[in-house]
């Protein structure tokens, strides 16, 4: 048990987990604050993150548990320092991951800070992942675990943060909050890109990014159809393409912006879609430095939910460290990130830059 000295700013998204994450904490005897984070502001679009109506979910939960709370506003980061960079990864030709770079820039630097200038020892969050002895690791429950989004925090971040769900499986937080009747107890999880919310993706693009249609070509250079615009698109990609014809179905296996054109080809193993090399860039250890000689055997996943692949880490190089991977992977997809484990332990990750077969 904690003693009611310690303060923790639990992060409140309206959500079961953050809502649980809360009560879990004043239950322990820590003094808990509730914080809402406005990332997202558009007025003409209604239909998008319901923060009103979240927020109210959140003020809902911080009385029934009676603790103080606060909303703070980041629109104006967020639109700076992770919706900026998703519209240029995407006119780019690439497909951005904004929720690793929210955790970096928005919830565990301004929210953190935020909670530490209101004199809080810690920040809580409902991510579904531990600490342990100052080491990143993976969530009890598998299915659930975010530690491939939290790579870039650090130890000295670690310090000052606790993720309360880390141990437990996602239907024992739902039966948490039913048992004690908490506002959010039946609310559904939320999915997707919050700024995106309910909408259409492509719908949503075309007011930001002005695309426009090009070809769909086999790796032969046959013209097989048109596209929308390179951004709808990614590696791997079966549904949305809209082409029929005799034969198997057919996937996204490259992007060509300068011409405008995607690549497509026909079966899930086509060679095509396979490599075993990559270089990666932006490199971020959570112990701040690489986990041991190289080379370095470990696991990895290039996309969350992937089952860890054996990999090896040959060689960094300046910010480029280089890995192969003991069998092909499938849509491993540059700007995506590539995150490192050796077993339950998180060590870090990097930004995929070059695929090689």
């Amino acid at each position: 048990m904690a003693n009611n000295s310690t303060t923790v700013v639990v992060g409140m998204s309206g959500g079961v987990d953050s809502s649980v994450t809360a009560l879990l904490l004043k239950q322990q005897g820590y003094n808990v604050i509730g914080m809402f984070m406005v990332n997202w502001e558009e007025e003409d679009s209604p239909d998008g993150c319901p923060a009103a109506r979240d927020f109210a979910d959140v003020v809902r939960v911080c009385e029934q548990i009676d603790i103080p709370y606060y909303s703070v506003n980041f629109a104006r980061e967020y639109r700076d320092h992770v919706f900026t960079h998703f519209l240029a990864e995407l006119q780019a030709g690439y497909t951005p991951n904004p929720d690793i770079l929210c955790n970096r820039e928005i919830k565990f630097k301004l929210l953190l800070q935020k909670a530490l200038d209101l004199g809080a020892q810690y920040l809580a969050t409902g991510h579904y992942s531990r600490i342990q002895a100052r080491q990143l690791l993976k969530a009890r429950d598998s299915n659930k675990d975010q530690s491939y989004f939290l790579y870039t925090l650090r130890t000295t971040i670690l310090d000052n943060v606790l993720f309360p769900l880390g141990d437990l499986e996602k239907t024992e937080v739902r039966t948490y909050a039913r048992r004690y009747g908490l506002a959010t107890s039946e609310k559904k999880d939320s999915t997707g890109i919050c700024f995106i919310g309910e909408r259409d993706f492509r719908t949503f693009l075309s007011t930001h990014i002005h695309y426009r249609p090009g070809n769909f070509e086999d790796l032969n250079g046959k013209v097989i159809g048109q596209h929308l615009g390179v951004a709808y698109y990614t590696l791997g990609q079966r549904k949305g393409l809209q082409i029929g014809g005799p034969g198997e179905a057919w996937f996204v296996v490259g992007k060509d912006r300068d011409r405008n054109v995607v690549y497509i080809t026909q079966g899930a193993d086509h060679p095509a879609l396979y490599a075993s090399s990559l270089t990666a860039t932006e490199i971020s250890w959570v112990a701040e430095e690489p986990p041991g000689p190289l080379p370095y055997r470990c696991q990895a996943k290039v996309r969350y939910r992937q089952a860890d692949q054996d990999c090896t880490i040959l060689r960094i190089e300046g910010d480029r460290l280089y890995v192969h991977f003991d069998k092909p992977q499938r849509a491993i997809t540059p700007r995506q990130s590539i995150v490192f484990y050796q077993n339950d332990l998180c060590l870090g990750g990097a930004m995929i830059d070059t695929v090689e077969k």
